[in-house]
C-alpha cells in the first residue's frame, strides 16, 4: 500500500514537474524577441528633386480625360551621355539629340466604349509631360514596329477595358521649372500638376 501511494506520489510529482517544465519553455520561447526583418529598401520612382523639382504629390500619378488614362508609375532624367542613357538609347535603337533622355514607367487604360489609339490612324499626341517645355517622344527604330510593345513603347491600340503597362523614352533640352502630365482624348482635356507653378 505504501508503495503504491510511493509510486502515485512520485508520477504526480514527474507530471507536475513536466507540465511545470513546459510552461517555462513555452513561455521563455513567447518572451524570445522574433527575428528582426531585414529593413525594406523605399521604392526608387523618381528623381525629380535632383533637378530642382519639389513634388507637390507623389508618383504614381493618374490623369483621365476622355474615359482615358494616363498613370505615370516611374520616372528617370539622365543627361543623354550618361551610361544609363547610351544602354537604352543602344539597346532600343533612339536617336536622341537634346541633353536629356528620360526614362519612364507608365500604365495606359482604356475605360471607354470605342477604340483609343495613337497610330497612323490617329496621330495625335493622348499625353503630355510638361516642364518649362514638352519634352519630346522618342522613337525606338528597333522596336517601332510593334504595337502595345511592354519594353519601349511607340505605336498602340487600346480596346474597352483594355490596360497597358509599358515604358516610354523622351528627350529635353529646357529647363526644369515646373511638371505637369496633360491628357487629351475626345475633345476632353485634363492635367494635372505634380511639381506646381513657382508663384
Amino acid at each position: 500500500m505504501k508503495k503504491t501511494m510511493i509510486k502515485a506520489a512520485l508520477a504526480g510529482s514527474m507530471l507536475f514537474s513536466g507540465v511545470l517544465g513546459q510552461v517555462v519553455v513555452t513561455n521563455a520561447a513567447a518572451a524570445k524577441p522574433a527575428a528582426t526583418a531585414a529593413p525594406v529598401a523605399p521604392v526608387v520612382r523618381d528623381n525629380l528633386s535632383n533637378y530642382g523639382l519639389k513634388k507637390d504629390i507623389e508618383l504614381p500619378v493618374t490623369v483621365t480625360a476622355g474615359g482615358f488614362s494616363y498613370t505615370l508609375e516611374k520616372i528617370m532624367i539622365m543627361e543623354t551621355k550618361s551610361a544609363a542613357a547610351q544602354a537604352l538609347i543602344k539597346k532600343y535603337g533612339y536617336s536622341v539629340d537634346k541633353k536629356y533622355f528620360i526614362w519612364t514607367k507608365m500604365t495606359i487604360a482604356n475605360n471607354s466604349k470605342v477604340v483609343v489609339q495613337q497610330s497612323s490612324k490617329d496621330m495625335s499626341d493622348k499625353w503630355r509631360l510638361i516642364f518649362e517645355d514638352d519634352a519630346y517622344k522618342s522613337m525606338p527604330s528597333l522596336k517601332a514596329d510593334l504595337v502595345n510593345n511592354k519594353e519601349a513603347l511607340w505605336s498602340w491600340k487600346l480596346a474597352p477595358s483594355q490596360k497597358l503597362s509599358t515604358y516610354q523614352a523622351y528627350s529635353y533640352d529646357g529647363s526644369f521649372d515646373v511638371f505637369l502630365i496633360t491628357v487629351d482624348n475626345k475633345k476632353n482635356s485634363e492635367f494635372k500638376y505634380v511639381v506646381p507653378q513657382v508663384k
